[in-house]
Parts: structure tokens; sequence; C-alpha cells
């Protein structure tokens, strides 16, 4: 039955019934797990369609589940859309890019550090008047 792996997208060609211990030859991630089942469904409750199946703790993990097929559906990368949408919204929450480093000059970091520093020594503001 070729299908293809959830995690990296390579396609898997295994014979039933698949063996729990099975991991996919290109990532290593293992096949009998829910992420892989053609029941699994984020948008249901506890995550799968089946609904006599019982909850399972880690879904990207092999578990004894006795409802599990593999799901013969495309892959889809995994939401490095969503990814990159959240890293945005950061960036300008934050003021920072991906590309400054944490302790560098400039860096988000040291304009909070910059706050609570006291001002220069020298004239004060108010004896110019």
């Amino acid at each position: 039955m070729p299908t293809v792996c959830r995690s990296c997208g390579k396609l898997l060609s295994l014979a039933l019934p698949i063996p729990r211990d099975s991991e996919c030859p290109s990532c290593g991630h293992d096949v009998r797990a829910c992420v892989n089942c053609r029941h699994y469904d984020p948008g249901y409750h506890n995550s799968c369609r089946e609904t006599a199946a019982e909850p399972v703790e880690d879904r990207h993990r092999r578990n004894f589940c006795e409802y599990f097929e593999l799901s013969d559906e495309p892959w889809k990368a995994g939401g490095t859309a969503a990814v990159d949408q959240a890293r945005a919204k950061l960036d300008r929450l934050f003021g920072g890019s991906p590309g400054v480093k944490p302790n560098s000059p400039g860096s988000a970091r040291d304009r909070l550090e910059g706050l609570f520093k006291p001002p220069p020594q020298g004239k004060a503001k108010d004896e110019d008047e």
C-alpha cells in the first residue's frame, strides 16, 4: 500500500498489517502513529474521526490503537506559513528581527536595558532654563 510519511513526505511502501514498531526509512519517525492514520483530524474531539477510539497522549508517537489505517491523503508541508506569520507578529511586537543576535548592539535587550539606565552625567535639562 503506497502512502507518504506525514513527517517528511517521503513515499512509504509497507505490507499489511503494519507492525507497531515500523519507522519511516527516510526520517525515522513512527509510522503507526495517529498523524499517519486516515482517522486523524485535529478538528474532531480527541483529534480522531473514530468515536470509539481511546484517547492517545502523543499523536506523533506509536500507539496501540486498534482502528489505525494508513492515510492515503496527499502530504502537505507542516504549517510553515503559520510559523512565519507568528514570527512576523513577534518581530513587530518586540521590534526584533531573526537576523539580530540577542546580545548584539541595537538588539531588543539593549533597548530594554537602556530604558532603566540613569541619564548621562552632565547638564540636566532643567538647568538650561
